[in-house]
């Protein structure tokens, strides 16, 4: 029996029985050692000061079909030949995120495990992120001893075109600007890099930006600079696919014309 503990971890700049949670099926002991490992997580997170991680079953699922694959190996490691990496195993699984992490381990309790990864530096940061809000766990019991694998991740929604255009429109209004109901123009300025399309309005934008964030819920520096210019009094805002992203990553791709 191996008593030692031997950890990994990994960054990607990216409510029910736990045993449905986990996806391990109910009454085995890996689920209430997936259990264990989830309430020690955000009881660590709760005395840094950090807010607890919601359980996601998708993260589950990606992490244990990895960590089924680390107690068949051997060696732990983040990923294996012919298997997808972090990013993609996760997506695969239907996880949607803006950053993701991973640690895994291999010992011989829960606590240990836990605690060998509060011990690690890179480890802890991945378990006490303030970046991170989700969590999917997995651990199976092999060769006499415990494979655990936490996969971390920040959850981002998959908005549809209208919601990502209504969630910035809401932003533009609290700067006392009036909102265009049409969109077609800045819609297609979304997807060009540069310069403006042809106009379906009669009157030219005096300012465009473009910009790709995971996060709505603050304008661009630049774009809020020139609102509070008062200089302009009408917007139109428009979103299109983002550019350049892999996988499961979720970025909007947003446009803004003023007026």
């Amino acid at each position: 029996m191996i008593l030692g503990l031997s950890l990994v971890g990994l960054t990607v700049p990216v409510q029910g029985q736990m045993a449905s949670r986990s996806g391990q099926g109910g009454g085995l002991p890996q689920a209430a050692k997936a259990e264990e490992l989830f309430a020690l997580a955000n009881e660590s997170r709760v005395q840094a000061g950090f807010g607890k991680l919601e359980w996601d079953p998708e993260l589950a699922a990606a992490a244990l079909k990895h960590c089924l694959r680390m107690a068949a190996e051997g060696p732990i490691s983040h990923q294996y030949g012919g298997e997808a990496d972090l990013t993609t195993r996760a997506g695969e699984a239907g996880a949607r995120f803006s950053l993701i992490e991973e640690n895994i381990a291999v010992g011989p309790f829960p606590a240990t495990i836990h605690q060998g990864w509060l011990n690690s530096p890179p480890h802890r940061a991945n378990l006490l992120s303030r970046d991170v809000d989700h969590v999917g766990i997995a651990v199976v019991l092999a060769q006499g001893v415990l494979f655990a694998v936490e996969d971390f991740s920040r959850a981002t929604p998959q908005l549809r075109q209208a919601e990502i255009e209504g969630k910035i429109a809401g932003l533009l209004r609290t700067a006392s600007v009036t909102v265009r109901r049409d969109a077609t123009d800045a819609r297609a300025a979304c997807a060009l890099d540069r310069g403006l399309p042809k106009l379906v309005s009669p009157d030219q934008p005096q300012f465009v930006v473009r910009w790709q964030d995971s996060d709505l819920s603050h304008l661009p520096a630049n774009l809020s600079a020139s609102l509070s210019s008062g200089r302009y009094k009408q917007a139109e805002v428009g979103s299109c696919a983002p550019r350049n992203v892999e996988g499961a990553f979720t970025i909007y791709r947003v446009a803004v014309l003023l007026y």
